[in-house]
């Protein structure tokens, strides 16, 4: 996607030919920032603070750390170390064990002397697939956004899309999953208009998704994260597009907190709920969601604390809560897949369902649990 004009990815090749440059999110929106990570450990704190975030960009991110240790030392202990030190970093997002595993099996079965290039190798390729299987996400659900829009009465002049955290292009390495949908139906001339909503506590809503549809040109609007309900109650909404961090075997699904309540408003409003994801998104080892994927607890000073810019131009954090109180920060919930109209893949649209799931990816019948 470009960036005032500048086509970029969420990550890619320093010209040095063996750093990692990265768009610093947590500088976004009010400034745009590029960070080098110049070792494993840079990476792997990119990936904690969310400097990076979106569960393709922490694998594609933590492929190049990997890489990054590969090239300080290629032994068979540090790769199992390096490993094991960028899985730790975020619990929830199953691309990042995805993404380790794929470079270790390959890492494991060549001499060290040739890991170097070949972990920089395999990192480019996880990004390039990455770009293609967002791309083609978007393409799959198109006939879906089409056929809707076409549904709608006579003289309508918007359709309306609602969204929850930021499923673009910064989360992924190119594209997106739920706003490939959204930008794909916009450059094929449906009239799209999307509700951004702010997604507490990190608001990646309102700075990061809203920062990306003003880039393309696509009329929206933030809204706070309870105003989503009220809208599908006056017809306001077509259809609700997230993505996932984790899609269980059954087709739960993993998002950031909040999405469960916007399913379960879109589904007593009858609104379509759709969730798009990339096949490396699906743990085919997890049965079910609810019970089964692991969520991640953060900080409580994102609840306590919120960032923003002054009159002055300065972005500060500041205290909106009592001194004293305590907070819990869930950071994903788990939206059962009877509340999820379908998913969108890079493989077609399918139920969320086992057999659904299975359809698209018939290789995985046999995978272990």
């Amino acid at each position: 996607m470009k960036v005032n004009g500048t086509p970029y990815r969420s990550i890619w090749l320093n010209k040095n030919g063996w750093s990692a440059d990265i768009i610093d999110q947590t500088c976004l929106p009010h400034g745009f920032v590029v960070k080098t990570l110049g070792s494993m450990h840079d990476a792997a704190e990119a990936i904690s603070v969310m400097r990076v975030r979106g569960a393709p960009l922490i694998g594609a991110t933590a492929a190049y750390g990997l890489a990054l240790a590969m090239r300080e030392n290629a032994s068979d202990e540090n790769l199992e170390k390096a490993a094991g030190t960028l899985l730790a970093t975020r619990p929830t997002a199953v691309n990042l064990r995805w993404a380790l595993a794929r470079m270790q099996a390959e890492l494991a079965l060549i001499p060290a002397t040739d890991r170097v290039a070949k972990a920089y190798a395999l990192a480019a390729e996880i990004c390039d697939e990455d770009v293609e299987i967002n791309y083609a996400i978007g393409r799959h659900a198109l006939a879906v956004i089409r056929k809707l829009w076409q549904q709608k009465p006579a003289g309508s002049d918007t359709f309306n899309i609602l969204t929850h955290c930021n499923a673009g292009w910064l989360a992924t390495v190119d594209w997106g999953t739920a706003l490939s949908v959204i930008y794909q139906a916009h450059d094929d001339g449906i009239p799209v208009h999307v509700w951004v909503d702010e997604t507490r506590p990190r608001n990646q809503g309102a700075a990061l998704t809203a920062w990306e549809l003003k880039s393309h040109g696509i009329p929206h609007d933030v809204i706070v994260d309870n105003a989503g309900g009220h809208l599908m109650q006056h017809g306001q909404v077509d259809i609700c597009i997230t993505g996932t961090d984790r899609t269980a075997r059954n087709g739960d699904v993993c998002n950031k907190i909040g999405t469960y309540l916007k399913a379960l408003a879109a589904f007593d409003n009858h609104v379509p709920f759709y969730v798009a994801l990339p096949g490396p998104t699906i743990d085919w080892q997890m049965q079910e969601g609810v019970n089964g994927i692991p969520i991640e607890q953060r900080d409580a000073s994102e609840v306590t604390h919120v960032a923003g810019r002054n009159s002055a131009g300065k972005v500060e954090s500041v205290q909106i809560t009592p001194d004293g109180v305590t907070a819990c920060n869930y950071a994903f919930d788990v939206t059962p897949a009877r509340l999820v109209t379908g998913l969108f893949t890079e493989r077609g649209v399918c139920d969320a369902s086992e057999a659904g799931l299975l359809s698209l990816y018939p290789e995985q019948k046999d995978a272990p649990l």
